[in-house]
């Protein structure tokens, strides 16, 4: 398991089991609030890391073992780049129909689009919950990798049948190689936890298809 990632579940699993403890000490409070001002408060059992016990924590110590997930810059830029990135994927995916020759590539395109539609919302969503949906201006093109120049998008507009499939695979395998070296830098570079886990997807998704685009220009 990646580290980034076995650091977003173990953070959530902390989380929730603060959240159930803290809960649960309320309800102890209410029953007998004398015991509750004696008593040392409840404690957390947080799974250790692999080879290590578990631990007992207090709910205050399982609190800061969470840690702090608050969005930093570059959780905000990799958002931000990310969308305009997923959104000249669409612009491409949407030149399929009528254009490309192989099912095998309509059907790619399909996926690509069904998966990144939803995946700009999400990302739409998390810029508005964190103050952030401006988006901050627009970027430059060539400065987010695997972007398709303006020229490239309009040779792939002009283009048919195995001309296109061809031109179609090697623009999108250079733009999801291009997206899966911005999640990364974000996983090294960002702090929220959601970001982790959209960023992880991104690697995890997008590499796969990477693969199976190869495979059909094979």
């Amino acid at each position: 398991m990646p580290r980034r990632t076995a650091h977003v579940r173990a953070a959530a699993l902390v989380t929730t089991l603060v959240a159930a403890v803290l809960t649960l000490g309320g309800c102890d409070e209410g029953r007998d609030g004398a015991k509750a001002g004696t008593d040392e408060g409840p404690s957390v059992v947080a799974p250790g890391r692999p080879g290590e016990p578990a631990r007992t924590l207090s709910a205050e110590e399982a609190v800061k073992a969470a840690g702090d997930d608050t969005p930093n810059s570059a959780d905000f830029r990799y958002v931000r780049m990310m969308i305009e990135h997923h959104e000249q994927a669409l612009v491409l995916t949407a030149l399929v129909p009528g254009r490309a020759s192989s099912a095998s590539v309509e059907r790619l395109a399909e996926r690509v689009s069904a998966a990144q539609k939803p995946e700009i919302g999400a990302m739409e969503g998390w810029l508005k919950n964190n103050g952030g949906d401006d988006r901050g201006g627009t970027h430059d093109h060539s400065a987010m990798p695997g972007m398709a120049t303006a020229e490239q998008v309009e040779q792939l507009r002009a283009a048919e049948g195995k001309a296109f499939d061809r031109l179609f695979l090697e623009l999108m395998i250079t733009h999801h190689q291009g997206a899966v070296t911005m999640a990364t830098e974000a996983l090294a570079d960002g702090n929220n936890v959601l970001v982790e886990e959209m960023a992880n997807d991104v690697v995890a998704q997008q590499t796969v298809e990477i693969d199976r685009m190869r495979g059909l220009m094979a």
